[in-house]
């Protein structure tokens, strides 16, 4: 069993992965005796996300874990559509003929960062990708290919389930023109050059700027945790147990 100890983006995890699987089971369920039995483990899930935000935020957030069931609660569909998973975002490392990458910065925040947005129904992901980047920016470009599929939570920049397809783009027109809404500025940073703050940029810039050289390597993507969850190592240790007293006995 691994001696690490839960913080804050374990608690979340957990609490977000507890309030999915109730979610979808209101979403299917026509039984009142499991209706309220995945309402309970929505509480049990709002304490466990009340919990992760008094060790983040240092501050006392009991009265938070009402709103947490109630907001999952009024977000819980029928059948499929109330299938609980997580949500998509979209973004896009663009290049120009300079070797520079286009980055925004966001207004509410001041963080710089490549455009990205939500993944909207009706697009494919990379018509998303074009989409925001000519909202944000003014520039107009084209996909090239998929440079990785992050799982925002585990990496620490989400607090609920959420995976990001990044995109690698080549400028092709248009000009700079930000979003008055969502950036305060926008433009081009060479490699070394990059503005302050740009958040991620220790994972994410190096193969970017290597992708945008023309050096691609393959499309890169979390690994699987070993193991998924902290109980899977504690039942492989009792199947073991099981069977190893069967060999015992018929040995």
């Amino acid at each position: 069993m691994s001696s690490h100890l839960p913080d804050p983006r374990d608690l979340a995890r957990w609490s977000d992965a507890l309030a999915g699987i109730a979610r979808t089971g209101l979403a299917f369920t026509e039984s009142l005796y499991e209706r309220e039995r995945y309402e309970e483990v929505l509480h049990v899930a709002a304490d466990i996300k009340a919990a992760a935000a008094e060790l983040e935020e240092g501050i006392e957030t009991a009265r938070e874990a009402d709103h947490f069931v109630q907001e999952w609660l009024d977000n819980v569909g029928e059948g499929i559509p109330g299938y609980v998973t997580p949500k998509v975002a979209i973004g896009a490392i663009v290049g120009n003929a300079n070797g520079e990458v286009l980055l925004v910065q966001r207004k509410e925040s001041g963080v710089w960062l490549y455009p990205t947005g939500w993944a909207d129904v009706g697009y494919s992901p990379s018509e998303v990708a074009v989409k925001e980047v000519h909202e944000e920016t003014g520039i107009e470009c084209e996909p090239i290919g998929l440079l990785s599929v992050v799982d925002g939570q585990r990496m620490g920049f989400s607090r609920f389930g959420m995976y990001m397809l990044v995109f690698l783009c080549r400028a092709t027109g248009g000009e700079l023109n930000g979003h008055p809404l969502e950036t305060s500025d926008v433009g081009w940073f060479g490699e070394g050059a990059l503005p302050e703050p740009t958040a991620g940029a220790s994972w994410w810039a190096p193969p970017a700027f290597a992708a945008i050289r023309g050096d691609r390597s393959a499309t890169t993507f979390d690994l699987p945790r070993d193991p998924v969850w902290r109980g899977d190592v504690a039942v492989d240790d009792a199947s073991r147990a099981v069977l190893n007293e069967t060999d015992l006995r018929d040995s």
